[in-house]
């Protein structure tokens, strides 16, 4: 177990053997993975390589056995280099969590050791075009054929959607049956006959990160795909977000850290009336509060994914304000980052301004900040 404020001396070499290899095989390629909007291969092979791409599955299912405050640590140094590339551990956590929690230990031996060996990725599928914060609305049907299951439906806003070889997707299995209680999970194929993907969306930030729609056309799978039990999906499908909003706040965290070090980096260098901008004291009382802030966004998600590890009561609490306080940092550090640069920070010859873009989602996706506002209410009410 590990102290709630303070990392180990492992996750201090974790961090620096991460950061070494973002240093050198991630972070070269994320303004062209930027510019072209592509998936970036490159960080894919190297996180495989080093067992930083999947390093939540647990020892018996072949993995490294990671605690939640390492995931987290592996995805802030991923996410200070490239936002896009951060999203592959991410969503791997996230599309096979559900697996862990909730499935039986057919289903985790079928799925869990392929991905922990780097030879597949895993997406997960809730959101859909009218249902995104009120998830429990969903349409994406399964009905039973015999020991199958037929899924109709689309999923929208998924992230990796057609690089996955798998997907953890929610469907309503009880049309007349309690709202939140009649949701199922399914691992669906890519190769499954009738499932297929919408065009890519095209976004503002995390160009390298494909999302995209899924798309269920009597789409057949055999009824050894069920996670956990029939009904029991949404719950299962929130219990992992309570773990998994961690990550997202890990993220903000990074990209954060990139902006803020590029902007010192670079104010320390370039002059004004005679001096360097760094000394002028205005800029220096902005740099104090991005410090400031992002150290207390940083801690704050330690604490939750001190509390991810030992699936504390207080967890969903913890979740929700690590990701909304760390994605409103992010976005005000990567912001202020620009500005510090001026004209430069405003062209793509700087990072900053595609931190800035990246920086947007972590204050939507996974829930957004007001819902994460709502969930912190009622839990302080309760």
């Amino acid at each position: 177990m590990f102290d709630l404020y303070k990392p180990s001396e492992d996750h201090d070499e974790l961090r620096a053997a991460v950061r070494d290899v973002v240093d050198k095989e991630i972070a070269p390629h994320a303004t062209e993975v930027d510019a072209e909007a592509r998936y970036p291969q490159e960080a894919h092979d190297a996180l495989v390589d080093t067992d930083f791409f999947a390093a939540h599955i647990p020892e018996e299912y072949d993995g490294v056995g990671a605690d939640a405050l390492a995931v987290a640590i592996i995805i802030e140094e991923v996410a200070r280099g490239c936002m896009s590339s951060s999203l592959i551990p991410a969503v791997n956590k996230l599309g096979s969590l559900p697996i862990q929690l909730g499935g039986n230990e057919e289903i985790k031996q079928k799925y869990l050791p392929r991905l922990a060996a780097g030879e597949a990725t895993i997406s997960y599928g809730l959101s859909e075009p009218e249902a995104g914060s009120d998830t429990a609305s969903m349409k994406t049907r399964a009905t039973r054929d015999g020991d199958d299951w037929i899924l109709n439906g689309t999923k929208a806003w998924i992230t990796n959607a057609g690089v996955s070889e798998y997907y953890t997707v929610m469907a309503v299995t009880d049309p007349d049956g309690k709202r939140g209680s009649n949701i199922t999970a399914f691992v669906v194929e890519k190769s499954d006959e009738g499932f297929s993907f919408g065009a890519k969306e095209r976004k503002l930030g995390i160009k390298g990160s494909p999302t995209r729609e899924l798309l269920f056309d009597n789409c057949r799978i055999p009824g050894d795909r069920v996670v956990g039990d029939i009904g029991g999906g949404l719950k299962l499908a929130l219990q992992t977000l309570d773990h998994t909003r961690v990550t997202i706040a890990a993220q903000a965290v990074g990209v954060a850290q990139g902006a803020l070090d590029y902007a010192i980096d670079y104010i320390k260098e370039r002059q004004q009336f005679g001096k360097r901008i760094a000394d002028f004291q205005g800029i220096q009382f902005m740099v104090a509060d991005m410090g400031m802030k992002l150290e207390a966004a940083r801690q704050l998600t330690y604490v939750a994914a001190a509390k991810s590890e030992r699936n504390d009561s207080d967890l969903g609490y913890y979740g929700a304000a690590a990701k909304a306080f760390a994605s409103d940092v992010a976005m005000e550090i990567t912001t202020d980052a620009v500005q510090l640069l001026g004209g430069a920070g405003y062209v793509q010859d700087h990072p900053v301004e595609r931190m800035m873009r990246d920086a947007k989602i972590t204050q939507i996706y996974e829930g957004t900040n007001q819902v994460q506002r709502l969930v912190m209410g009622r839990k302080l009410l309760s």
